[in-house]
């Protein structure tokens, strides 16, 4: 049911920009303010012990390198959609689907002929990792996932050719890692967001334009961009634990957003930037449960 009350009154066209700009910045203040007094107790990091899956083999110049892909339920899952939903989002954006991954720090380590060799540790959410071992595409896509993360991490090189081996689900040990509890920009992967595609006609109501950021580690930002809308009045605004939806009474926009982060909805704010016809929303996250 959307909640009205996260909506203030929209900033009005009448006061300066300095003026509207300042009293966004207070109310995002407030909402990460409340947050961090919230959160004063906890730890910003926690230590997990990744569970072995399967090893895949590969090399760079620098001579052979094995990834281990592990798995936590400490790790947050990814937007949780079909396949062939998948499919048709990486046709129309390869960025907008995200798996969050922790990636271990390179080990030395011995293959099976005694030759030196290194390993990496790449570990995802347990529960997608179940659906991914009856995945031939999502198991794909998760390797091709680590070995970009490795490569862009480390400066690595890898040939793209891998194989996976066989009765041999790690190489070397599996060593534990540190893990955000609040998340930081990398997720700031995160730019990108899975938005649901309405079964509506075309005539339809627009889905607008989302833009989203981390302000801090604890608070994302978002902007919606209406530019038929004059003001806040007749939005309706819904947030969830990690879904974004809101719609307008004269069905000019509907926006149904999956957002792959806890967000504190109770604290969550909301103003209409009138000048600019932008609602904006800060949203507090909660930490990845341990």
């Amino acid at each position: 049911m959307a909640d009205s009350k996260l909506l203030v009154p929209e900033l009005n066209e009448a006061v300066t920009m300095g003026a509207e700009t300042a009293r966004f910045e207070e109310l995002l203040l407030q909402a990460s303010k409340e947050l961090q007094q919230a959160q004063t107790s906890r730890t910003e990091s926690t230590q997990i012990q990744p569970q072995p899956g399967f090893c895949i083999k590969t090399n760079s110049s620098q001579g052979k390198v094995f990834i281990n892909i592990c798995h936590s339920p400490s790790i947050p899952p990814p937007a949780d959609v079909t396949e062939d939903e998948l499919l048709q989002m990486l046709e129309e954006d390869q960025a907008a689907f995200r798996i969050p991954m922790s990636l271990g720090e390179p080990h030395a380590e011995l293959d099976a002929k005694g030759q030196g060799c290194t390993a990496y540790d790449v570990a995802v959410n347990s529960d997608f990792y179940r659906r991914m071992q009856n995945s031939d595409f999502l198991r794909e896509l998760v390797i091709t996932v680590a070995r970009e993360g490795l490569e862009d991490k480390y400066s690595l090189q890898l040939n793209p050719e891998w194989r996976i081996l066989k009765n041999r689900p790690f190489l070397g040990s599996i060593s534990q890692q540190n893990i955000r509890s609040k998340q930081r920009p990398r997720i700031q992967e995160l730019g990108n967001v899975y938005t649901a595609h309405s079964l509506r006609p075309e005539e339809g109501p627009e889905k607008p334009h989302l833009n989203l950021w981390l302000e801090a580690p604890d608070l994302l930002l978002a902007e919606i961009d209406l530019p038929k809308l004059d003001g806040a009045l007749g939005l309706s605004l819904e947030i969830g634990e990690n879904h974004l939806v809101m719609g307008d009474h004269q069905q000019l926009y509907h926006l149904d957003a999956y957002i792959p982060l806890r967000i504190n909805s109770e604290e969550s704010k909301a103003a209409f930037h009138q000048k600019r016809r932008q609602l904006m929303v800060a949203m507090p996250i909660l930490s990845v449960p341990s």
